[in-house]
């Protein structure tokens, strides 16, 4: 008898059809079947993301993450193929960054006292002064910062915050933005150097 492992998604069931069928009218245009779709795929992702040994509330936020990547990359199905391998693509590449992801997080909760950094006036100073990757890589961030991030370019600040934020491989950061990895290390590059120049606009000395 052959087990499935613990990570491996559930075989498909009949469901699949409904919810191929449903992605189908979503794709024509279908706002209501698009809705249920999502919904209906909420507790069976659940049970996977569990499944994957994501606890807590970071389940919640998993799923929320897959969801929002099957919106993102609904156009890439088609009706030809079979519904649920695409979906569990999607949601397993997706739970292995997560996890890859909550073990960073906690690693340096385990080893840092206030990975945010702090807000006093010597800490703005620092912000003001340092390489803003090696401070959004070490998380210290401080409201300059912040601020400076929150001011770029969507497409710049995704790429900022995926490569130094969570610290993913410019592949991962790549799919995860659905753009070449070569276009990802661009907006990187642009939005660090938007981020300098920001920082420094605010220390003029």
């Amino acid at each position: 008898m052959v087990r499935r492992s613990r990570d491996q998604e559930p075989a498909a069931r009949p469901a699949e059809a409904d919810r191929a069928a449903r992605m189908v009218a979503a794709q024509n245009g279908d706002a209501a079947a698009y809705a249920s779709l999502l919904s209906s795929l909420l507790p069976i992702l659940r049970a996977f993301v569990s499944g994957r040994g994501v606890q807590g509330s970071e389940v919640e936020d998993v799923v929320q993450e897959i969801v929002i990547l099957i919106h993102r990359a609904r156009h890439t199905w088609r009706a030809d193929r079979p519904f649920d391998p695409w979906m569990w693509a999607i949601a397993r590449n997706a739970s292995t960054d997560a996890l890859r992801r909550i073990a960073r997080e906690r690693s340096r909760r385990d080893h840092a006292p206030d990975p945010f950094g702090d807000d006093s006036p010597a800490a703005h100073e620092n912000a003001l002064s340092a390489d803003p990757e090696s401070l959004l890589a070490s998380r210290e961030l401080t409201p300059p910062l912040a601020e400076a991030l929150a001011s770029l370019p969507e497409a710049q600040r995704q790429a900022v915050e995926l490569l130094y934020l969570e610290q993913l491989s410019v592949a991962d950061a790549a799919a995860r933005a659905g753009v070449s990895a070569s276009a990802l290390k661009v907006r990187a590059h642009r939005g660090s150097r938007a981020l300098r120049r920001a920082l420094r606009a605010k220390d003029p000395s």
